[in-house]
């Protein structure tokens, strides 16, 4: 899932140091980040927060069981596969976070208590538990910082302004509560590309589309969308995780999402030019 936080929220400084704190990752644990179509030639960026549900080894799964991990409270199911079919399919290159959003979430700010932890969807953590600072800055630098600095030198590469779009997926059910939507378009500040996506995208009328659903994006509680897109073109999609939960679904919504959004790239300015 996604959300938002006011457009004053500051990028944390790369270079601002953190408290000394042991290495989290060992040789055996895979990369804090994937970048993938790193050349690609369109003008946009898509950026993937919650794309792997890995744990570190010294974590040890958190206490929880595999299955646990499996789930939505670990990652979002299957909007890693449509990332990387998406952006083959755009040429564009995409970031995707290498570790569970239990681990760290790569779309809240550090410090909070949505960060780290300790209960999700009613589920507890025990390894999130009585962490001291020495812990949590550990994941920070292991996890988080890596991920948002892979998106600002990617960022840097784009023809300018790059339209930046973040992929999410959401749970049919929530709450005992059926969620008709295929698709949510969330937005902040950038109205009008949120508008003109949902507006194609409703060219079918088989689907049902979100504006603002499930989630808002004027919630304050995210983080990569107003650090990252700024003034920048931006997008948020959330996907239903029942129609992108095997390869033929992902390759299914990556078609669509791709002719949905060539149009959008194709005349990508700056919020408010």
């Amino acid at each position: 899932m996604i959300a938002l936080m006011p457009d004053t929220v500051p990028l944390l400084d790369p270079a601002r140091p953190i408290s000394p704190c042991p290495r989290l990752l060992g040789p055996g644990d895979g990369p804090a980040v994937e970048i993938i179509g790193r050349d690609g030639a369109a003008k946009a960026l898509l950026i993937c927060d919650h794309a792997s549900n890995r744990v570190p080894a010294a974590l040890g799964a958190l206490g929880l069981d595999d299955a646990l991990l499996k789930l939505h409270v670990g990652w979002d199911i299957g909007v890693a596969d449509v990332t990387r079919r998406l952006a083959a399919r755009l040429d564009a290159p995409a970031v995707l976070a290498g570790y569970s959003r239990l681990v760290i979430d790569c779309n809240r700010r550090p410090g909070t208590p949505e960060s780290i932890p300790e209960v999700s969807d009613g589920i507890d953590i025990p390894g999130n538990r009585g962490l001291d600072p020495a812990q949590r800055a550990a994941r920070e630098a292991a996890c988080f910082r890596p991920y948002h600095q892979a998106i600002e030198a990617a960022l840097a590469r784009r023809p300018r302004p790059p339209l930046l779009v973040s992929l999410h997926s959401f749970t049919p059910v929530m709450a005992g509560v059926e969620r008709p939507w295929q698709v949510g378009i969330l937005w902040q500040r950038d109205r009008e590309r949120a508008r003109r996506l949902i507006n194609a995208l409703r060219a079918d009328p088989a689907l049902s589309i979100g504006d603002n659903q499930p989630y808002s994006g004027r919630s304050p509680l995210g983080y990569s969308i107003p650090v990252h897109a700024r003034d920048l073109p931006h997008v948020m999609i959330e996907l239903r995780q029942d129609l992108i939960d095997t390869h033929r679904g992902a390759a299914a919504w990556a078609d669509i999402l791709a002719a949905a959004l060539a149009p959008l790239m194709a005349d990508a300015r700056e919020v408010g030019a």
